[in-house]
């Protein structure tokens, strides 16, 4: 600030730094502002030198945190003043005190248009200053075009030019609807040859939100990036006060590397392998030194170079040499370094082929697991996360297991969580499993979540051969003196349930289980108790013939409970002391479990909420893209039709599974060690009978027809072509033109269209593969369940399945083995979402090998808009004030729909009634006339009422006046097109047409009538 001679304010500044207290400050202020304000008044007294200190005191009080709601319009008018002193607090005060919808800025636009026009650089500077800080809307409709010209002027100083880049770059960030740049791809080439690297670097800073908006526009840039950094690596032309400790002007290296991610890739061979050359100096000039802010300024350059390294995809011998160095700057002393080559390590993680580089540095990693600096330990911990696989799973979990004992409290949740889901995801066996999970619980109980426990109860569960070997562990860990509650829990539930399997252990009889728990119930929680007595009837259940001791016991212990104040306690009390009572009918009422349903890991889903940072991300989406799944695979050993038996299959085999990356940020994630997701079910080879096919969660028990033998030629299919059936070829999305010689049973457009009405189904069958679906819809959720069934007696390999999900779906896709044995079933499931209306719809590319036929296909997925709907019965008291508070577009729409098949009204509202539209007979006067309402369910809008009207014409069925009215507009439109086009296009059974004839050199193998196959479809059709 220019404030030489200015004794007032001086005075001002040097009252209020000497005064002791807070109220004394404020007196003071007080009495000032009382002074400007009674100046201000006499405004016409003032002199230009008097007016510019009171301007001044009151942005210094300001910025002392005071209140200063008057004097405005002085600092406005001090702009227009024709002197430097003057117009220069006007800037800085304006620009300070008033923000951007300030209507008193208004008044300021033509003389700050004047300033920026003229020929007085120091002028035009103090502009463009203050219409970058503000960055208001009128200001960019005002000023930009003469930004624009005074950027690409080249009689302007460098200057001029390089604030007119910032100012320009602010008001583009503000408000880039305002601020037109079409065209400007050539106007930013040519900046990008400027020599001075100040007006450089101000539109390198222009060009990196340019193209971050729009980067197809500036593909002409590109080179002229690369060049910039080849004349920064080489150190050419760079003047002394752009080098900074010896380093070229590592901002502009930054942000043009920054620009250069903004492009997909890089065509030019020139030109990529001058960036390439680039990039090696930059990796291999870079090292620690002494000297923080050299340290600082080289890092920076090189982590951005790393970034553009793994964008670009580069080869796999650079990417070794970026991790060995990111290997050296984990083992450095100094702290930052050491979380930087971390936190980029994690990054490097979604690379191809990098991991196994990255298992090098294990011992390391592990290492900084004791780092005294948190964030060092918790990026080694997200390293750690995301470097695990199925090869190094027993040495990570172990060491995890090891720290969590030392480990801080703030990471011991985060670490429990971790450490569970990499013993679920990568376990070589199951009572591997349950040892990690219950060690966790043994040395970290308060941070380990029910989902957790929960989770290890559903594997004990649904496999037999693990049951007696949890029932052992558990009765040891709860046989210690100091046991968590969490530990008494699953304990308590495991032993309950099969605490008979150890009845010939020596100390494991039923009393003595019994007395091993009960230690524990005057320990627990009110939560604990009801899992308690549960175990305790469960016990009571097993002991065959009765210990009549062992039975009054636990009689005592009901009684005791049935007066509890808890209302759980007591009824699960009252009633297992009857059910106790019922003798041997007590066997069938208290039974062992069933197996649970097959479900995803919550513990995933539990982690990617947790996660916010852009690294810890990276280690989330590569556990949802592990290449290795381990799944429970059952297959018929008995040969079929005269056929070798297969290759035997271990109880717990791992099963490759493709990487499956969705388009949307939402990655799939793959589940766990159960036999839930790509379960192989058992196949009976027997015929099935007609209960077994009428539920497709049974098994697939279906039989690949005699013929079905590998065929020699390779051939390509794609499922595009009309079938048999005469397949609607708009069932499945086509991606380009493929000969097909294997062609689908069925007309597909039909069973998508039938899954549109009903839950489910067969989506897609072929001669060697049957795709059924089974769905549940609650509010905006889904959950549907893909059978993928082998129907013939050789293995179905190269099976691959992705989602492309719309824009207002998110999907989730749980892991698909790559190998589906002979006959045998794998269950997939998928979580969706819906996040707005729409009527676009999900796609699955599925595609697998059968000998040398390569089978590709795009099938419909029925996600579809009124599977989201729920029925709602309104009255006319409900309806017309919600009708009549809805008036006009675009809440409520219009459409006079013509080109109908006629149908009777009755037809219609059964129609409408099957899309979850109820029909609401008696609210019309006119009985020609419909209204129904229904409930749509999303993300965005929630439960949102949707109130139609249908006005039909007796004299002409093919035409009707729809009204449909809802809270949301979008939601509107999108009903009134489903409806139209469920009127307009209603299925019918047109009549198939005859099989063509296939090529005899490959002849497609044929159902027989009374194929199981066969069957199922037409069950489920």
């Amino acid at each position: 600030m220019a404030m030489h001679g200015m004794r007032g304010l001086s005075v001002f500044i040097s009252d209020i730094r000497n005064c002791q207290n807070k109220e004394q400050e404020r007196l003071r202020v007080d009495k000032e502002l009382g002074n400007i304000r009674t100046r201000f008044k006499n405004e016409k007294g003032l002199t230009p030198y008097e007016k510019k200190k009171y301007v001044w005191k009151m942005l210094y009080i300001f910025m002392l945190g005071y209140d200063v709601d008057f004097g405005h319009m002085e600092a406005v008018s001090l702009i227009s003043a024709p002197k430097y002193p003057e117009k220069q607090v006007g800037y800085i005060v304006t620009s300070s005190l008033l923000n951007e919808n300030h209507d008193f800025l208004r008044l300021a636009i033509n003389t700050v248009r004047n300033d920026i026009i003229g020929r007085n650089e120091t002028f035009q500077c103090l502009a463009l200053t203050m219409v970058g800080n503000i960055g208001g809307r009128e200001f960019a409709e005002s000023l930009a075009p003469d930004v624009q010209k005074l950027l690409l002027s080249s009689s302007c100083r460098p200057l001029v030019r390089k604030k007119a880049a910032l100012c320009l770059l602010r008001l583009f960030r503000k408000n880039p609807d305002v601020v037109n740049v079409d065209g400007w791809a050539d106007r930013m080439a040519q900046l990008l040859d400027e020599r001075d690297l100040g007006v450089l670097t101000s539109s390198v800073s222009l060009l990196v939100a340019l193209v971050s908006n729009n980067h197809e526009a500036y593909w002409t840039c590109l080179p002229k990036c690369v060049k910039i950094l080849e004349r920064l690596a080489r150190n050419q032309d760079v003047p002394q006060e752009y080098t900074y400790y010896g380093i070229p002007s590592p901002w502009l290296q930054v942000k043009t590397m920054r620009a250069l991610q903004y492009f997909p890739t890089i065509e030019d061979p020139n030109t990529r392998r001058t960036l390439f050359e680039v990039l090696q100096r930059i990796l291999m000039g870079t090292d620690v030194v002494k000297n923080v802010n050299k340290n600082n300024a080289s890092h920076a350059v090189l982590f951005e170079a790393l970034a553009l390294v793994m964008h670009l995809d580069a080869e796999k011998e650079m990417m070794s040499q970026c991790v060995a160095l990111l290997g050296k700057f984990i083992a450095v002393r100094e702290p930052n370094i050491r979380y930087l080559g971390l936190e980029n390590m994690t990054r490097m993680l979604m690379i191809t082929d990098v991991q196994e580089i990255i298992k090098r540095h294990q011992a390391q990693i592990i290492t900084s697991l004791k780092d005294p600096d948190i964030s060092i330990r918790r990026r080694a911990l997200d390293l750690l996360y995301g470097m695990c696989d199925v090869t190094n799973a027993k040495d990570i979990v172990e060491e995890l297991l090891q720290y969590l004992s030392s480990a801080d409290f703030a990471m011991r949740e985060e670490l429990s969580l971790k450490a569970a889901i990499l013993a679920e995801k990568f376990a070589p066996d199951l009572s591997w499993y349950v040892d990690v999970v219950l060690q966790l619980i043994e040395k970290a109980g308060d941070f380990i979540s029910d989902d957790i426990w929960f989770r290890v109860v559903q594997f004990v569960t649904n496999n037999d051969d693990l049951q007696h070997y949890a029932a052992a562990k558990a009765k040891d860990y709860l046989d210690k003196p100091a046991v968590h509650e969490t530990m008494v829990k699953v304990s308590a539930y495991i032993l309950g349930e099969y605490s008979h399997l150890l009845a010939r252990r020596p100390g494991c009889s039923p009393k003595e289980i019994f007395n091993i728990i009960h230690e524990k119930l005057p320990t627990v929680s009110t939560a604990t108790i009801p899992i308690i007595l549960s175990a305790y009837a469960k016990i009571l259940m097993h002991t065959q013939p009765p210990d009549q001791e062992l039975q009054n016991q636990i009689w005592a212990i009901f009684n005791k409970y049935e007066s509890c104040i808890d209302a759980e306690i007591q009824q699960r009390a009252a009633e297992y002391f009857a059910l106790s009572r019922k003798g041997a009918a007590l066997m069938d009422i208290l039974a062992e479990m069933p197996k649970f349903p097959e479900r995803q890991s919550s513990l995933i889903k539990k982690a990617e909420d947790a996660e916010v940072d852009t690294a810890e991300q990276s280690a989330i989406k590569l556990r949802a893209q592990q290449q290795i799944s381990n799944a429970l695979v059952v297959t018929d050993q008995r040969p079929s039709n005269g056929a070798p038996p297969p290759v035997p299959v271990g109880e717990l085999s791992l099963v490759k599974v493709p990487s499956m990356v969705s388009t949307e940020d939402h990655n799939s994630t793959d589940r766990a060690l159960s036999h839930e997701n790509g379960t192989l079910n058992k196949v009976d080879p027997q015929p099935p009978s007609a209960d077994i096919l009428s539920d497709l969660l049974g098994p697939l028990a279906i039989e690949g027809p005699p013929g079905a033998t590998v065929q020699s030629e390779h051939n390509a299919v794609s499922g595009l072509e009309g079938g048999p059936d005469g397949v609607d070829g708009s069932a499945i999305v086509p991606v380009e033109e493929q000969t097909n010689t294997v062609q689908p049973i069925g007309n597909i457009a039909e069973r998508f269209h039938a899954l549109c009405l009903k839950d489910s189904g067969v989506l897609y069958e072929d001669p060697y593969i049957q795709i059924g679906l089974k769905a549940e819809w609650r509010a905006h959720h889904g959950r549907l369940v893909l059978f993928l069934g082998n129907k013939n007696t050789a293995p179905l390999i190269s099976v691959q399945a992705l989602i492309l999900p719309p824009a207002h779906l998110k999907i989730e896709l749980s892991l698909v083995p790559d190998t589906i044995p002979p006959r045998a079933q794998v269950q997939c499931p998928l979580e969706v979402v819906n996040l707005r209306p729409s009527r676009d719809v999900a796609v699955l590319d599925f595609s697998y090998k059968f000998g040398t036929n390569m089978v590709n296909v795009k099938l419909r997925l029925p996600a579809v808009l009124n599977k989201f709907f729920q029925p709602i019965s309104v009255s006319a008291e409900e309806f017309f004030p919600q009708w009549r508070s809805l008036s006009g577009p675009p809440l409520k729409l219009q459409e006079v729909v013509r080109g109908l098949r006629p149908m009777a009204l009755q037809e219609m509202a059964n129609l409408l009634n099957s899309f979850r539209i109820m029909t609401c007979p008696g609210l019309d006067p006119n009985p020609n006339n419909l209204v129904a309402s229904t409930t749509f369910y999303s993300e965005n809008t929630r439960a949102m009422l949707c109130l139609i009207r249908i006005e039909t014409d007796l004299a002409d069925r093919t035409q009707l006046r729809m009204t449909l009215a809802s809270g949301d507009p979008t939601l509107t439109f999108e009903l009134k097109e489903f409806i139209k086009e469920q009127l307009v296009s209603i299925p019918t059974a047109p009549p198939r047409a005859p099989a063509p004839a296939p090529p005899a050199a490959q002849p497609t193998p044929q159902m027989p009538p009374n194929d199981p196959a066969a069957l199922l479809a037409g069950l489920l059709s």
